[in-house]
């Protein structure tokens, strides 16, 4: 009774069609290759996959950004309080996972001693750390940085990024120079190092007893600029501007020891050195 039914239940066990899941096909490569603390990881990735990948940079999940058909960046900043050492960037796609290590530098920093005359040693209002605050925060989707950035002033480069400093006699334990200090002399033009949407303008008079004068240039996608100690600001809230535009000139306000512009750059609110990006920018 059986024998007849056999061939039939082969024949529909041979035609069931073997459903097979598609593999999305991922790349990432990494710059620099040798970073050491204080500069900004580039991660470059190629996907195949409908949605983005996702990116972590030890336990951290870092925003990514399409730059292209099937082509997404995620920037991940290093400062001088990362301990160095390894970590392990992770790229997630759909079906694929990309597990990278990475061996982040130690980088030598300079020692600095600043003295602070009365009433400056200890300033600083809310306000002005709230808005500050808010600003580097700021991850923007637009794009509106291209290439290498311009130098805001054309002084000598008289403080270096990452410098420790002793304040008045006292170690900082958690400081290091946020950005890069221009000398020059008061009225000198100011320019942004690339374009951008003025985020944030703020007044010594207002309450920005510390960073005096400011300008603050989101560059999207979580880049930003923060120019301060300004003398005069030629800019507002909201204005976009170009690489190179004038925004303002060198001045000696807010917690400063002479005329200078101080500029710091910031990727995902973290202080990162702003000299690579000076030299050859992003690709």
């Amino acid at each position: 009774m059986l024998r007849p039914l056999l061939p039939s239940f082969l024949s529909v066990v041979a035609l069931t069609p073997v459903i097979v899941q598609p593999t999305d096909v991922l790349t990432a490569t990494v710059t620099p290759i040798a970073p050491r603390q204080g500069d900004t990881l580039q991660v470059k990735i190629q996907s195949s996959a409908e949605t983005p990948p996702q990116v972590r940079f030890g336990p951290r999940e870092v925003p990514v950004f399409a730059i292209g058909a099937g082509q997404y960046r995620a920037l991940i900043p290093t400062t001088p309080l990362l301990k160095p050492g390894g970590y392990l960037l992770t790229v997630q796609g759909t079906t694929q996972e990309r597990r990278i290590p990475i061996e982040v530098a130690r980088r030598s920093f300079p020692v600095q001693r600043i003295w602070l005359p009365p009433g400056k040693s200890n300033l600083g209002t809310d306000l002005e750390f709230d808005r500050v605050a808010e600003f580097k925060a700021l991850v923007t989707p637009e794009l509106f940085w291209n290439g290498p950035l311009r130098r805001p002033a054309p002084g000598r480069i008289s403080t270096v990024y990452g410098v420790r400093r002793y304040y008045n006699g006292v170690f900082a334990e958690d400081y290091f120079h946020r950005g890069l200090d221009y000398a020059d002399a008061t009225g000198t033009p100011v320019r942004a190092p690339a374009a951008g949407r003025v985020a944030l303008v703020g007044y010594e008079q207002q309450g920005f007893e510390v960073h005096g004068n400011t300008v603050g240039i989101d560059h999207g996608q979580g880049i930003a600029s923060i120019l301060i100690h300004l003398n005069r600001i030629n800019v507002r809230e909201g204005q976009f501007v170009q690489a190179g535009e004038v925004i303002g000139t060198v001045g000696n306000t807010g917690a400063s020891t002479g005329p200078h512009l101080h500029w710091g750059f910031y990727v995902l609110g973290e202080s990162v050195d702003p000299t690579p990006w000076l030299q050859g920018g992003l690709n």
